[in-house]
C-alpha cells in the first residue's frame, strides 16, 4: 500500500507554472509567441518561485537540462549542414524519380523508404525539410499532385523515427533518462515500427488509390549532378562509423552525444573548405532553447513533489493491471501528441515513471508504450509533429504560388489521410503489445541514467 501524498504549497505553485507553460506551448498559433518564449518564461518562473519557497535555484536547474539530448541534436543539426550543400539528396531524389518510370507508388515506396531510412539517424524533422522541396519539384516535372508523396514523407518520418533511439527526440529523452542503449532500444522498438511502416504504406496505397492510378503527364529523366560528391561520399562513411559507434556506444562507455560530436569533428576536418559558419547555419537555436528551458521546468516540478504527487494516483492502476496501463499508456500518449507536441507530454511523464520504479514498481514495458504512443500519435493531426507543421506550411505556399487551393494540405486533408494512418498502426501496435508482452515486459538494461532533470534528487 503506497502512502498518500498530501499536496503542499511548493507543489500548486509548480504545478500552476508547468500549466501556464504548456499552455503557452501548445497554443503558439493562437497566440503567435513561439513556444520557445513560454518555455524560457516557464524556466525563469520556475527558478524564481524555486528559490522562493525553497524547493529548486539555478544550480539544479542548470543540472536539470539533459545535455545528452541538446549536445546530440544540435551535433546532429550541423552534419546535417555539412550534407545538404553537396547535392547528394538532391541526386538521390531525383534517382529515385527517373527510376519509377512514372509509376507513382512506387516513387511513393522508394520516397518512403529514403525518409525513413535517414529518420533512424536523423530528426524526422531534418529529414522533410531535406525531402519537401524535392518532392514537389518530381511532382510538378511528372505533373501529379504531390499530396499524397508530401503526407507519406510526414507519415513515415514520424513512424520510422520510432525505431531508434536518435531517431526522434522523445526517445532520445525516454532512452536518456532511464539509460537505454542504442541496440536495445532497436531490438525493442524495430519490429513493432516496421509492421507499423507496412501499415501506412498500405493505407496510403488505398487512400490514394484514385490519385496514384493516373498516368503522369509528364516525364522526369533529367539527371542531377553533385555539387561536392567527394564530400558526400565522406559524409556516408562518417554517417556509416557512426552507426557502428551508436551500436557499440554502451561497450565503450559513451553516450550518443559523444558518438554524433566525433563525427560531427571528424566531418569539418574532412570537409576543411567547409567554414564552421557555415556548419552551423541550419541548427536550429530556438529547438535546443526550447528543450533547455523545457528541462528546467520540468526538473523544478519534480523537486517541488509535485510528479510524484501526480504519480501515487497512477500506481494502483499499474500494479493491478500491467497489460491494460500499457495499452492506456500507449493510446493516451497517442491521442494527446496528435492534438498537441509530443516533447512536452514526453517530459512530464518520464519522471512519474521514473519515480513508480523508484519505489519498486516494475514499469518496463510503460516505457516502450510511451515511445510508440508519442511516436505514432503524431500522425494523426496536422499539428501533431513538427514535421508534419513544416509539410502542411510548404503544400500550403505552393497552392498560394500556383492558386490551385487543391493543392495545400488542409486539416479536412489529414483528417481524411493521416489519421486513419495512425488509427491503423495503433491497432496493429496495441496487437503487438498484447501478444508479446512477455518480451516488452522484461527487465531492461540500462546503463546508467543521465545527469537530468528525471534523475533529480527526490526519488
Amino acid at each position: 500500500m503506497v502512502e498518500t501524498m498530501p499536496l503542499t504549497d511548493e507543489m500548486v505553485i509548480s504545478g500552476v507554472i508547468l500549466a501556464i507553460t504548456f499552455v503557452g506551448i501548445f497554443t503558439e498559433t493562437l497566440h503567435g509567441f513561439h513556444r520557445a518564449k513560454f518555455a524560457m518564461m516557464g524556466a525563469l518562473l520556475m527558478i524564481v518561485a524555486g528559490q522562493y519557497y525553497g524547493f529548486y535555484n539555478s544550480f539544479q536547474a542548470v543540472d536539470a537540462v539533459d545535455w545528452n539530448v541538446v549536445f546530440l541534436l544540435g551535433c546532429m543539426m550541423a552534419i546535417v549542414s555539412i550534407m545538404i550543400p553537396t547535392g547528394g539528396f538532391q541526386a538521390m531524389a531525383n534517382y529515385m524519380a527517373r527510376i519509377s518510370k512514372g509509376r507513382q507508388f512506387y516513387l511513393l515506396f522508394l520516397i518512403g523508404s529514403a525518409v525513413t531510412g535517414l529518420s533512424l539517424l536523423l530528426d524526422n524533422v531534418t529529414t522533410v525539410v531535406i525531402f519537401g522541396p524535392l518532392i514537389i519539384l518530381i511532382a510538378r516535372a511528372m505533373k501529379v499532385t504531390p499530396i499524397p508523396f508530401l503526407l507519406a514523407a510526414a507519415l513515415l518520418s514520424d513512424t520510422g523515427g520510432v525505431a531508434t533511439l536518435v531517431g526522434d527526440p522523445p526517445n532520445l529523452m525516454i532512452g536518456s533518462a532511464k539509460g537505454i542503449d542504442f541496440n536495445t532500444f532497436f531490438i525493442h522498438m524495430g519490429g513493432i515500427v516496421l509492421l507499423a511502416w507496412i501499415v501506412v504504406l498500405f493505407v496510403l496505397r488505398v487512400l490514394f488509390a484514385k490519385e496514384l492510378a493516373v498516368t503522369p503527364q509528364g516525364e522526369f529523366h533529367e539527371k542531377v549532378e553533385y555539387k561536392d560528391k567527394k564530400l558526400w561520399n565522406q559524409s556516408i562513411i562518417v554517417l556509416g562509423l557512426m552507426v557502428v559507434l551508436f551500436m557499440m556506444h554502451h561497450s565503450i562507455g559513451w553516450e550518443p552525444w559523444m558518438v554524433s560530436a566525433v563525427g560531427l569533428t571528424l566531418l569539418v576536418f574532412i570537409a576543411r573548405h567547409v567554414e564552421m559558419d557555415h556548419a552551423m547555419e541550419d541548427v536550429e537555436i530556438p529547438l535546443l532553447i526550447f528543450f533547455i528551458s523545457l528541462f528546467i521546468v520540468v526538473g523544478g516540478v519534480e523537486h517541488s513533489g509535485f510528479l510524484r504527487w501526480v504519480g501515487q494516483f497512477i500506481i494502483p492502476f499499474v500494479q493491478e493491471d500491467l497489460v491494460t496501463a500499457t495499452l492506456v499508456l500507449m493510446w493516451v500518449a497517442a491521442i494527446l501528441s496528435a492534438a498537441i507536441d509530443n516533447i512536452p507530454f514526453t517530459a512530464a511523464m518520464i519522471p512519474i515513471l521514473l519515480g513508480m520504479e523508484a519505489q519498486g514498481i516494475h514499469v518496463a514495458p510503460l516505457w516502450w508504450a510511451l515511445a510508440v504512443g508519442v511516436g505514432m500519435g503524431g500522425n494523426g493531426t496536422h499539428i501533431g509533429s513538427t514535421a508534419n507543421v513544416y509539410i502542411v506550411t510548404i503544400s500550403e505556399r505552393l497552392a498560394k504560388n500556383e492558386n490551385d487551393p487543391s493543392l495545400a494540405i488542409t486539416p479536412w486533408v489529414w483528417f481524411r489521410y493521416g489519421t486513419p494512418a495512425m488509427l491503423a498502426t495503433l491497432i496493429v501496435c496495441s496487437l503487438v503489445f498484447y501478444f508479446f508482452f512477455d518480451f516488452y515486459n522484461d527487465p531492461i538494461p540500462t546503463i546508467g541514467a543521465a545527469h537530468t532533470a528525471t534523475s533529480a534528487p527526490g526519488h
